[in-house]
């Protein structure tokens, strides 16, 4: 048995890996030493942007949750991370050199492993595809022949519903249309004011020189647009008419939309940004019924090649219109490197049980793992990419009103349900 894996990011290697220590000869194909503009070292799985993995919070955060079933499916992302980890509080953070050095070495020294430097033009006829967010040329083609393929990745923070102070917001949608699927977030000429001193002076996101003329032209964030003057946001996305309050028609609104079908997470509308991590969060908390918003997922611009994967990908992320080509990684519509990592590993469970002819195994949807998978594939018309949050975990103890406890709850069901997974499709 034998597979061709195209790209060796995390997700790549995650699958090779795994698939190697199975006993399957793999061929892993990438183009480095070509290097895209994103990178500068020859190693594989080099960590571009950041040199966190986010939280190691295992019972208090969902990536940290994301990382402890990783390290039980047997992930080399997180066995590289333990060996490359430097102090940084409760995140998981790494010496980027030496963690991709450590893969590096793993993969290449790995005798069911081949390594092939090539730059791929065209999809295989079978095979893992994990070239990342930065697919371009022939290949990025062909992928978006499959259905379609976004070139850039433009979204707004999502926070969890029950963060939010209803007592500074009400539901209504504009003009009385619809069904009050919108929370409205108003705000008066003060609140207003001082919300857009803090959006205008906020620290952005340097981005890459490749990345800024593709993500201005089709999609405008949120702080350029509140420069080109104080009441663009008002005639905008924050515009207040066609709502009634209350005390009044507000000065502005922010609007929040479902991001799942349980209302559990909430959209800020009209709010894709560049601005850092924790000034999102600062900045928007200044709204007055966001002042306590737990994120779970923030607003991201950038250079990402994904898939529309509720159109394209089966539940085991094969391709729909082939099922012996499957997707790994980032380009499968997940956001963050622990998730690409995370996806990776999984296509490689799926793959081995292709190959030995088994039925596939899913991870339950009350794993954050299987939580990520099932957002990937359910019917979704305004599909984004998604990173690890409690929101879209099956069944949140709703009756439980400590959020420690709750999460804490979530973790353990979710650990003994990873470790059932990995004995059924490993059996």
């Amino acid at each position: 048995m034998s597979i061709r894996v195209i790209g060796a990011g995390l997700a790549g290697c995650e699958a090779a890996y795994f698939l190697a220590e199975q006993g399957i000869e793999v061929e892993l194909v990438d183009m480095k030493p070509r290097l895209t503009p994103a990178h500068k070292s020859e190693d594989f799985c080099e960590l571009v942007c950041s040199n966190s993995l986010k939280s190691d919070d295992v019972y208090g955060n969902a990536c940290g949750l994301l990382k402890e079933e990783m390290r039980r499916l047997g992930s080399l992302t997180m066995a590289a991370a333990e060996v490359a980890r430097v102090p940084a509080g409760g995140a998981l953070a790494v010496d980027r050199e030496k963690f991709s050095a450590f893969v590096t070495q793993k993969i290449r020294n790995h005798p069911k492993i081949s390594c092939r430097s090539e730059l791929v033009e065209h999809l295989p006829a079978r095979g893992i595809v994990a070239t990342g967010p930065l697919t371009s040329g022939g290949l990025a083609s062909e992928i978006a022949n499959l259905g379609s393929l976004h070139f850039y990745d433009a979204s707004a923070p999502i926070i969890s519903a029950e963060s939010v102070d209803f007592s500074c917001a009400f539901t209504q949608d504009r003009y009385g249309r619809g069904t009050g699927d919108y929370i409205n977030c108003p705000m008066d000429r003060a609140q207003y004011e001082a919300f857009l001193d803090a959006l205008l002076s906020a620290e952005r996101v340097v981005l890459h020189d490749f990345e800024k003329a593709e993500i201005f032209e089709g999609c405008m964030p949120l702080e350029v647009m509140a420069a080109r003057g104080r009441d663009t946001l008002r005639f905008g996305p924050f515009k207040p008419v066609g709502l009634a309050w209350e005390g009044g028609r507000p000065y502005a609104v922010l609007q929040l939309r479902k991001e799942n079908a349980a209302g559990t997470s909430l959209g800020l509308v009209g709010c894709q940004t560049n601005l850092k991590f924790g000034e999102q969060k600062r900045v928007f908390s200044m709204i007055p019924a966001l002042k306590h918003a737990e994120f779970e997922r923030y607003g991201v611009m950038h250079r990402n090649s994904y898939l529309e994967a509720p159109r394209t990908l089966n539940e085991d992320l094969s391709a729909k219109s082939n099922p012996d080509l499957f997707f790994a990684g980032q380009i499968t519509g997940v956001e963050g490197y622990v998730e690409s990592a995370a996806m990776g590993l999984l296509c490689g469970y799926h793959v081995r049980n292709r190959l030995l002819k088994k039925p596939p195994v899913l991870p339950p949807p009350t794993t954050v793992l299987g939580a990520l998978c099932r957002y990937l594939v359910t019917p979704n018309k305004d599909f984004q990419p998604m990173n690890a949050n409690y929101g879209i975990l099956e069944g949140g103890y709703e009756g439980v009103r400590d959020k420690k406890e709750r999460k804490r709850l979530m973790g353990l069901r979710a650990l003994e349900a990873i470790e059932t997974f990995r004995a059924e499709a490993l059996g």
